[in-house]
């Protein structure tokens, strides 16, 4: 896999709605990196062709290309970010408030986000294919609530302008793709007021805007 990646270029294979793929994309930009954007067409299978499994045989996104190394899965990406590029860190230099940061990543990352998207595994058999969809909606809509009842209270109790204190953490980076996620799935985020009040301040920083879905 290294062999696809040249020393000085930086690649993002990813997709715009991809959640993963945003959480890279603005650690990219906080860390003011820039990088080349190859779109990965999930809804088209691009994910399986034989071009695509040459980067990333497990056929998923994001894969990123980066000082000669083809890396993937968003956490793992970001972690190396963060310790092979420490300007602009995305930890804090507390051990206590690193354990906050990495508790509220793994909540999204591994608890809510995985979940979301077994839709299609879990519609029973017989359902009329009209209704699988909404089943499909129903089903991540019904994840990404259960997991923000517990992710509401971890921030309301680490927060201060963001999800850990005022400085943004990689906790920042997998929130704001996860409220996207929410609202696409027509959550109420008004239950979860701490959560919608950090990712609205997250939001008026161009590193959130500017690598929104809507751009990819």
């Amino acid at each position: 896999m290294a062999g696809a990646c040249k020393e000085d270029m930086v690649v993002l294979h990813g997709t715009g709605y991809s959640s993963c793929s945003w959480r890279v994309r603005i650690a990219l930009a906080l860390k003011g990196i820039p990088f080349k954007n190859v779109p990965v067409n999930l809804k088209t299978l691009s994910q399986k062709n034989e071009e695509f499994l040459r980067i990333n045989p497990m056929g998923q996104v994001p894969a990123l290309c980066i000082d000669g190394l083809v890396l993937t899965q968003s956490v793992a990406i970001l972690e190396y970010l963060e310790e092979s590029r420490p300007a602009h860190p995305l930890l804090p230099a507390g051990l206590r408030e690193r354990a906050l940061v990495r508790r509220i990543v793994e909540t999204i990352a591994s608890g809510i986000q995985p979940h979301q998207n077994f839709a299609g595994g879990t519609v029973p058999p017989g359902i009329p294919e009209k209704y699988k969809v909404a089943w499909e909606w129903e089903w991540g809509k019904m994840w990404i609530e259960k997991g923000f009842q517990g992710l509401e209270q971890m921030v309301k109790e680490s927060s201060g302008k963001y999800c850990v204190g005022d400085a943004i953490t990689l906790a920042d980076v997998c929130l704001v793709p996860q409220v996207y996620n929410a609202k696409v799935a027509k959550v109420d985020m008004t239950a979860y007021p701490t959560l919608a009040k950090v990712n609205d301040a997250l939001l008026e920083l161009d590193a959130f805007r500017d690598t929104h879905p809507s751009l990819y």
